[in-house]
């Protein structure tokens, strides 16, 4: 009666919530879900989107039962339980509220890798018939192009407007409309789950797939990160010569991407793809048997064909 264009039911709401059997509480038990998303899919007049919480174990159960219970469209994640800190001299966790605290829900671009796990989770399911709104960390027009990619219709917005006020919305809005016109992307539609046939179960990997860290000598600033980080807390797989010259030992490296992300240069170490584990150092091509995974026997579309 307010004028509202549709309604999102809170379903992953931490904040003291649970506690009173709402908010989170609900979205951790499918079947109080259904029956709560019920009453409002039943009585509404406009669209009613279920906001699915991510304290939970599997995002398709708490999803499905959204679906079942007729709601138009899904949206994730909410905020995590989290304690983000404590007060050392008071011994208390932030934030202090009467000298006690407790915990509360963690948001920001820290969720984001999260969100998109989660997103792709109930794209990939086929009960899930209904439209994606995306959240979690985005902040930029990268990030929203990411969410749609995995199949979300819209993305939503709150930390980064709290942060920079709502001016970041519109420069998402124009990087996006950028970055489609470079790409040939003549809207939404163009891209919306691009992504999703490509996440897959662990099992239908490549195997035999090798790649290996390369350092650009060009664009090195020679810092020594990749070095302490390998030689440290990994696989002794990164030799410095005296003059500070930086490179893989091929035999040593198992691909880990660690120097590739404390590397302070963009694009400085990519990861080159091998055979398996074989590659001509004239060329960084792979060489041996299967080097093509679509001729691989393990590939499933390989045996669907025979």
């Amino acid at each position: 009666d307010t004028g509202a264009d549709g309604l999102e039911l809170n379903f992953g709401c931490p904040h003291g919530m649970c506690e009173r059997g709402m908010g989170s509480a609900v979205g951790q038990e499918p079947e109080v879900l259904k029956v709560v998303a019920g009453w409002a899919v039943e009585f509404a007049h406009v669209p009613v989107l279920v906001k699915l919480t991510p304290n939970i174990g599997d995002i398709t159960v708490p999803g499905v039962a959204a679906v079942e219970a007729g709601a138009h469209g899904l949206s994730l994640i909410n905020t995590i339980k989290s304690i983000v800190g404590v007060d050392l001299d008071r011994m208390v966790p932030h934030p202090v509220v009467g000298g006690r605290s407790t915990n509360g829900g963690y948001c920001g671009p820290a969720v984001k890798p999260i969100a998109l796990h989660m997103v792709a989770a109930l794209a990939r399911d086929p009960r899930v018939t209904v439209p994606i709104s995306g959240i979690g960390g985005i902040a930029t027009w990268r990030d929203a192009a990411e969410f749609i990619a995995l199949s979300c219709g819209t993305v939503q917005v709150c930390t980064a407007a709290m942060t920079y006020g709502f001016r970041i919305v519109q420069e998402m809005c124009s990087g996006l409309a950028q970055w489609m016109d470079a790409g040939g992307h003549a809207d939404l539609a163009a891209f919306r789950g691009r992504a999703v046939p490509n996440v897959t179960d662990w099992q239908y990997l490549n195997l035999n797939y090798v790649t290996k860290a390369r350092i650009d000598q060009e664009l090195c600033i020679k810092c020594g990160r990749c070095y302490a980080a390998c030689e440290d807390t990994s696989h002794q797989a990164i030799a410095m010569s005296e003059d500070r010259v930086f490179s893989v030992k091929d035999e040593e490296c198992v691909a880990c991407n660690l120097c590739v992300n404390v590397c302070p240069v963009e694009n400085c170490i990519p990861m080159v793809p091998l055979g398996r584990g074989k590659v001509d150092p004239r060329t960084c091509r792979p060489v041996g048997d299967y080097a093509n995974w679509t001729q691989h026997p393990n590939n499933p579309s390989v045996k669907a064909a025979e």
